[in-house]
Order: structure tokens, then C-alpha cells, then sequence
């Protein structure tokens, strides 16, 4: 659908009359790591729920690689531009990763459109907290698979959803399928791995000026954002509650549904 000028693929989950809970992924991740199975149990507690391909992912608009023509602020405005598009009015916010700051900046932003936030595997930046893991520096810091091979690109999606994890939840059928869903539907992915990483962000936000119910969901042994980045965002926001998901890394993976879909239902009730 056309969203701010461009075209973004966005899918539904669920009754429309229910409260809207929007799900914004993060860096180079397609709206299908919101697991079809995750929307559609979200759905059946009685959520509309949205999904949707950020720009430069999955179905979405591309961009040439290196050459993103758009800002950290302009995906903040793609969001709340699904929900004109859609015609919702104000919906709950769920961002993981990079998308923590995007729906933190909508919060503030557009706050008369934001019932509320879910912040996951996220951090507010800062140099006080601990730095990301060596093995995920060290996997992330090479020349990436070529992007012209699609079996290279699966193996270092399945990779880095390994070094994500650090965990006993990690499923490598269950990602190696999804990793192959996605990069069979992606218009361009070398744009898709590399824009999100070269895109302007803009000046830092000030977490403090988040004035709506949030929830901050967080692994206990997340390898790129510790947990400490989680405890911070905790103690930015005012009056925000903190989920730590105990064995678990940069991930929502299908073992801590049972912990994280009642209470994202209980804070979007």
C-alpha cells in the first residue's frame, strides 16, 4: 500500500475492531521475524495486529545499496503512516532492536497516535553501558556473503540468528525456513544488509520525553544489547515496567511466548 509516498507491504492478523498492536521489526529484518504463528496468537487474545516490511526489506521499497534514500525519522513516520493507511487511529507500538528507537521517537513525535509502547531487545545508546559481545563483533565485522549468492545468504542470516541467541532456544530448521522465506520475497538484499547500517539517524532522543505506558522486554544473556541496556531503558522512561526473559538472548523466540504474549496482552488491555 502507499504509505508516505512509498510502497510499503503491510498484513493483518485478527478483527479490526480490536485494539491495533503494531509490530516494527528492526535492522535488515522483514516483517516475517514477527513469526506468523507469534501475530496470530497476539490476534487470537484479541488484538488487531499489523505487521509490515520496513523500507529496503522484504516486499517493500528498495533503495540503491549504500545509498538509502531516507532517514531514521522517516521509518518513524512510515509507521504511523500504516496506521493512516489503515485508517486506525492510535495503535500500541512494539519495536524490537533498531525499531526501539523508532517507535520510541513515535511515542514522542506523534504521542496523540501511541497508546502505548513495547520496547524489545532495544537500548536508549549510551557510553556507560557494556559493549556488544566479541563473537557478534567478530560476525558482523567481515565482508559479509555476496549477495548475488542466495545460499550464502541464508547460511550468514542462519549465522547471525545463532550469535543473536546465545541461548538454548535457538532452532536452526525453524530459522534456516524463515531465513529462506525471507530472502526469496526481498526485492534487493544487498540493499536490504546494508542500508539500515549506513541510513541517518539523526540526533538522539531523549528517552525521558516518553510519556506513554511502556513495557521493556529483554533477554538476560542478549549478546548485542546486554541486559544492563534494558535496565537503562527502564530507568529513562518514566514509569516504565521491565520483562527480562530469563535464558535468552536478541531474540522473542517461541519458548518465552508463553511469558511474552500475556503480558503484552495485560499492558495493551
Amino acid at each position: 500500500m502507499d504509505v508516505n509516498g512509498v510502497e510499503i507491504c503491510v498484513e493483518t492478523f485478527g478483527a479490526v475492531t480490536d485494539p491495533a498492536v503494531l509490530l516494527v521489526h528492526g535492522a535488515s529484518a522483514s516483517m516475517l521475524w514477527w513469526e506468523d504463528e507469534l501475530c496470530a496468537r497476539v490476534a487470537a487474545a484479541g488484538r488487531y495486529v499489523i505487521r509490515f516490511d520496513n523500507r529496503d526489506t522484504g516486499r517493500s521499497v528498495s533503495y540503491p545499496p549504500g545509498h538509502p534514500g531516507y532517514t531514521l525519522r522517516d521509518l518513524t513516520d512510515d509507521a504511523v503512516g500504516v496506521l493512516d493507511a489503515l485508517g486506525i487511529e492510535r495503535a500500541h507500538l512494539v519495536g524490537r532492536s533498531m525499531a526501539g528507537a523508532i517507535v520510541a521517537q513515535a511515542a514522542v513525535c506523534h504521542s496523540q497516535r501511541v497508546a502505548s509502547l513495547t520496547i524489545v531487545s532495544s537500548t536508549p545508546g549510551g557510553a556507560d553501558l557494556p559493549g556488544m559481545s566479541a563473537e557478534f563483533l567478530g560476525y558482523v565485522g567481515g565482508p559479509g556473503p555476496d549477495p548475488t549468492d542466495r545460499s550464502a545468504v541464508v547460511d550468514f542470516i542462519v549465522g547471525l540468528m545463532r550469535v543473536y541467541s546465545g541461548s538454548p532456544h535457538f532452532d536452526e530448521a525453524a530459522m534456516r525456513e524463515l531465513a529462506v522465506r525471507d530472502v526469496d520475497r526481498t526485492v534487493d538484499i544487498a540493499a536490504c544488509l546494508t542500508n539500515h547500517f549506513v541510513m541517518d539517524f539523526g540526533a538522539p532522543l531523549d528517552i525521558g520525553l516518553v510519556a506513554v505506558p511502556t513495557l521493556v522486554v529483554h533477554g538476560d544473556r542478549d549478546p548485542v544489547f546486554p541486559l544492563p541496556h534494558g535496565e537503562a531503558l527502564r530507568a529513562a522512561i518514566p514509569g516504565a515496567d521491565l520483562l527480562v526473559l530469563a535464558g535468552t538472548g536478541h531474540e522473542l523466540p517461541p519458548p518465552v511466548w508463553d511469558v511474552f504474549v500475556p503480558r503484552l496482552i495485560g499492558h495493551t488491555g
